[in-house]
């Protein structure tokens, strides 16, 4: 699943562009957010590609009832499963006509070795910033009158380099390159087309090294540039990782 990510910054987010939009209420980016702390993330939407927004991370359908059922609900929606989007209550609504793009630097994941966890930084090597593929929806609280708008990110199966990484669940975030982002916000786009986009990033494009873990410290501040720094484990053989 993807539940730690990179965010860029405004000034980076407008430079993925050749023409930049307009970036709403975001400046700095965070070297490393965590999913359940369920903060905004900037994502563009096919209704409003001028703009890069500010949706929550951990999607709301807009059919919850409470605040209560709001809060259950995020909990169990930061990723929607390719294979399943198209079937769950929360999503299937969004898939069709609510795609996003959000646009990180790069993802954290981790490898269980004999019940050990390592962690890994991974990002796209010729791309600083790139997008995945996303679901959104927005839902009115009755209570205080203010319309919530969230997200959450799609996954696929793993690709060879991250099966090899997340070993345990074998899941990697959609991932799409330039062309393929601009296709994923077409209104027009049929079940099979969308499905189709749905596909393990090709692993050739990505990089992917062991990182300390500071990520996981419950003492020390981890949205520090020094996260994603490279640490070799002297438990773990040399090579491609």
């Amino acid at each position: 699943m993807c539940y730690n990510i990179s965010i860029p910054s405004k000034a980076e987010i407008e430079s993925y562009f050749i023409i930049p939009p307009h970036v709403e209420s975001w400046e700095d980016g965070y070297h490393t957010m965590n999913a359940f702390n369920f903060e905004p993330v900037p994502v563009m939407t096919a209704d409003k590609k001028e703009t890069v927004q500010t949706f929550d991370w951990g999607l709301i359908p807009a059919w919850c009832k409470d605040a209560q059922q709001a809060n259950e609900l995020k909990k169990v929606t930061l990723n929607a499963k390719s294979e399943t989007v198209f079937e769950k209550p929360s999503f299937r609504n969004s898939i069709s006509g609510k795609r996003c793009l959000i646009f990180i630097k790069g993802f954290y994941e981790w490898k269980e070795i004999q019940k050990k966890k390592y962690p890994y930084y991974i990002h796209l090597k010729e791309q600083s910033v790139f997008t995945m593929g996303g679901i959104y929806d927005s839902w009115l609280n009755t209570n205080t009158g203010k319309t919530v708008h969230s997200c959450s990110i799609i996954t696929t199966e793993a690709n060879p380099l991250m099966a090899e990484i997340h070993n345990t669940k074998k899941r990697m975030p959609l991932i799409f390159d330039k062309t393929q982002a601009d296709h994923w916000l077409k209104s027009d786009l049929s079940k099979e087309e969308i499905t189709e986009l749905m596909q393990p990033f090709d692993e050739n494009k990505m990089e992917a090294y062991t990182i300390s873990k500071l990520i996981s410290s419950r003492t020390e501040n981890a949205n520090v540039a020094a996260v994603k720094n490279k640490f070799m484990y002297a438990e773990l053989s040399p090579g491609l990782f």
